[in-house]
């Protein structure tokens, strides 16, 4: 860690131990925008990156102050903890020596439980979620400019900090901005899959809203992706179908009858349909839908317990950077590589209730709080934008924070909820109108 790698750190976490609860996680979410993985600290076999550090850092704030979540588990929380505890076991089935071991899946684990549960304290309503989505606008304002001085001056500044190329990436003539993150399908994500969580903060914050956004577009455009471009797309449906939201089920039930005629007039599988798709030149592709392809046509070597070896599944594509794996650029994929199909249908399962809770949040407060509906609305539409994105995208760096962020805050918004019908009961029967009260003002004030 260099010497203002260092000052930052510390500053962050001093102000991560001190500031109120509702800021606390700012300071982490600035070193994720502000820092590449460059920067930390190599202890043996055990790389702590910044992120790593102020998860740590969270994580003795909260036993301090003795914070906690409000409530007590709920599902996600449950599945995300199976989740863990069966990738950790099917890790032992693993070569240590490649990168798939105990010790490189407890860093996995680390990273993602102790991310989703800081937000988890940390964002116990509505107020609290609404606060951090104006931080993530201001803080995308500097990685946006950055990205666009890479692009226009050929010149990374996050490159003095080590953990990403000094020199810049090029496709087809076009540079390739990747600022703080490893990729530049990763920088151009993260602008992408947060452009929902701004409109949803459009009516409250017009000013900061209007800044993340124009900020995220720079980013998308700035990586020269199709990826990004993508996300983008199915963030804006996601968002245009609030006006239909009540037939939601009948648009899931119609995708799925569609896709299955598509199975029936297609010479090749569906997926296939990502072969076709380059908006900005140098697209791959084919490479992504022939891994489904190979994916499942090899599903006896990893469906117990994941794989080290995928080389042969493809071994004309992808990068030459890793004799035992072809380029999973599939998160779901990745995963199931990592764990098997255990792991994947855990992760499918969260995603779902996810999405389900999204429905039963916004039913259960759009009369009375509009507003606060469509904002949650937009999480969800942010979610669905990651989802799509994973089909082609594996998130190996701090943007996967961004992916988890969404489905922490559903979590929380959906806990809020409960909290809320448990106590209007409870203020039914001993006739404590002042309870329900504090209830409503808890969950969504």
């Amino acid at each position: 860690m260099n010497p203002l790698a260092a000052i930052l750190f510390f500053a962050l976490a001093a102000m991560m131990l001190s500031a109120p609860r509702k800021w606390a996680l700012a300071p982490f979410l600035a070193g994720c925008c502000l820092m590449t993985t460059g920067q930390g600290l190599d202890l043996g076999f055990i790389s702590l990156p910044m992120f790593r550090l102020l998860i740590l850092v969270g994580v003795v704030r909260v036993i301090i102050k003795g914070e906690r979540i409000d409530g007590s588990f709920n599902a996600i929380d449950k599945l995300l903890i199976f989740w863990a505890a069966w990738y950790l076991f099917a890790s032992f089935f693993h070569d240590w020596q490649l990168d798939a071991g105990p010790i490189f899946v407890s860093g996995v684990i680390y990273n993602l439980l102790g991310f989703y549960f800081l937000v988890r304290i940390w964002c116990s309503d509505l107020d609290d979620t609404k606060d951090v989505v104006k931080i993530i606008a201001l803080l995308l304002v500097p990685v946006a400019i950055s990205m666009l001085g890479e692009k226009y001056f050929a010149k990374n500044l996050f490159s003095y900090f080590g953990g990403v190329q000094d020199y810049i990436i090029i496709r087809e003539g076009k540079i390739r901005a990747q600022g703080p993150f490893l990729h530049p399908i990763l920088a151009g994500t993260v602008g992408a899959t947060c452009i929902p969580l701004f409109v949803g903060i459009l009516k409250e914050a017009k000013t900061i809203a209007i800044l993340g956004i124009v900020a995220a577009i720079i980013m998308v455009f700035s990586s020269a992706s199709s990826g990004p471009i993508m996300s983008l797309m199915a963030a804006i449906f996601a968002i245009m179908i609030w006006r239909y939201r009540d037939h939601t089920r009948k648009m899931w039930i119609g995708a799925i009858v569609t896709y299955l005629l598509l199975m029936v007039v297609m010479e090749r599988p569906p997926y296939y349909l990502i072969s076709k798709i380059d908006l900005s030149g140098g697209s791959t592709g084919f490479h992504r839908s022939f891994l489904i392809d190979q994916t499942l046509q090899f599903f006896n070597e990893w469906w117990l317990f994941g794989t080290d070896h995928t080389r042969h599944w493809m071994p004309d594509q992808g990068t030459a950077s890793s004799p035992n794996h072809t380029d999973i650029t599939n998160y779901y994929i990745g995963i199931a590589v990592g764990g098997g199909l255990l792991s994947l249908l855990l992760i499918v399962g969260i995603l779902i209730k996810s999405f389900g809770w999204v429905g039963q949040i916004w039913r259960e407060i759009h009369d009375d709080r509009p507003d606060n509906a469509f904002m949650i609305w937009c999480m969800g539409s942010a979610l669905f934008s990651h989802v799509v994105t994973g089909i082609s995208v594996s998130y190996f760096d701090q943007s996967v924070f961004f992916f988890w962020l969404n489905v922490a805050v559903i979590s929380s918004m959906y806990s809020s909820v409960l909290y809320r019908e448990t106590a209007e009961e409870g203020a039914e029967e001993s006739d404590g109108s002042e309870v329900t009260s504090r209830a409503l003002d808890k969950a969504f004030q």
